[in-house]
């Protein structure tokens, strides 16, 4: 069977995704093209579900569950400067890691796809940007920034209103930033799933950033 032509589209966007990535890599000399700088830190992810079902077990069942975090900027542009903040989540549930990676955009029905600029991590919400499958439909994810070192954490369809199902708290440094390596495309939260368009343009640039660092790739296949 042929190609969707949103896979297509999809695949040429990565394909350009990933020259820039390696070009942005090679141009500045750094281990990690994107986000070249981070903070990773202990952190506690605590699920209390309102009354909205999201229609995924994991985001819909109260529990507690350990995590390290990453902060940092898209860029790395000085602190100065505004910049792309991103949270990345590493969680172990059920013996296996699942990622979520989040980076500064707004809330409302079309700002949720823009990433938006800000000085500070703490600066604006951010949102998955890009929607997972689940059993219910597009789901994205966001956290929104509460004060302290806190995140109210949400689920919303693609132009709904957004759902409360936890928080995330942020604790004491984890340790080495480069100890840690995030792969959103290959550890998906429990219950989600990525459709193929979302693999075909994020998968490339994320084999040419962990080429260019000498991490190990583990290729993975798109999901129909």
């Amino acid at each position: 069977m042929a190609p969707a032509p949103v896979d297509l589209l999809a695949r040429t966007a990565g394909g350009v995704l990933a020259a820039g990535t390696s070009a942005l890599g090679a141009a500045r000399q750094r281990i990690k093209p994107l986000h070249p700088e981070g903070r990773l830190r202990h952190a506690t992810l605590t699920r209390t579900p309102g009354a909205m079902p999201s229609g995924v077990p994991w985001l819909d069942a109260p529990g507690e569950d350990a995590a390290v975090v990453r902060v940092s900027r898209g860029i790395g542009l000085p602190d100065a400067l505004p910049d792309i903040q991103g949270l990345a989540i590493r969680l172990l549930l059920d013996g296996r890691e699942a990622d979520l990676l989040l980076a500064s955009t707004g809330l409302g029905r079309l700002t949720r796809y823009v990433l938006t600029p800000t000085r500070k991590p703490a600066g604006r919400a951010l949102t998955s940007l890009l929607p997972y499958r689940s059993p219910r439909g597009a789901l994205l994810l966001a956290a929104v920034p509460e004060p302290g070192h806190g995140f109210e954490l949400r689920w919303a369809g693609p132009v709904g209103p957004w759902h409360t199902f936890g928080r995330l708290d942020l604790g004491a440094a984890y340790g080495d930033d480069l100890a840690v390596s995030f792969d959103p495309v290959v550890n998906v939260l429990p219950g989600l799933s990525h459709y193929s368009w979302v693999r075909l343009l994020r998968e490339p640039a994320y084999w040419a950033a962990r080429t260019r660092s000498g991490r190990t790739v583990r290729p993975s296949r798109a999901s129909a």
